[in-house]
């Protein structure tokens, strides 16, 4: 029972990712579009948690972690390009 349960899970949001890459390329604004972003990394760590679940084996916690991480940094980023125009700003006097 809690396999199909995982299972339906995972298709469920396969099929939501698939359903944010839409927005990403058709998104009507650019920050839209670094909320969908956001949303596909979201839905790529729930993704590796069940698939953790289906196969019963922690090793797939670090890669949540990472993934994590590498998502909040991209948000960050693309924020502050559409806030400012460029990621590092080099002051040069």
């Amino acid at each position: 029972m809690i396999n199909i349960l995982l299972n339906t899970s995972a298709v469920i949001i396969s099929v939501s990712t698939l359903i944010v890459l839409y927005r990403v390329a058709k998104g009507p604004s650019m920050p839209d579009r670094v909320i969908a972003l956001d949303m596909i990394g979201v839905n790529l760590i729930s993704l590796v948690g069940v698939v953790s679940l289906i196969l019963e084996t922690t090793a797939f916690l670090e890669v949540m972690l990472l993934l994590g991480i590498l998502a909040f940094i991209g948000t960050v980023a693309f924020s502050k390009f559409i806030e400012k125009g460029v990621v590092i700003e080099r002051k040069r006097d």
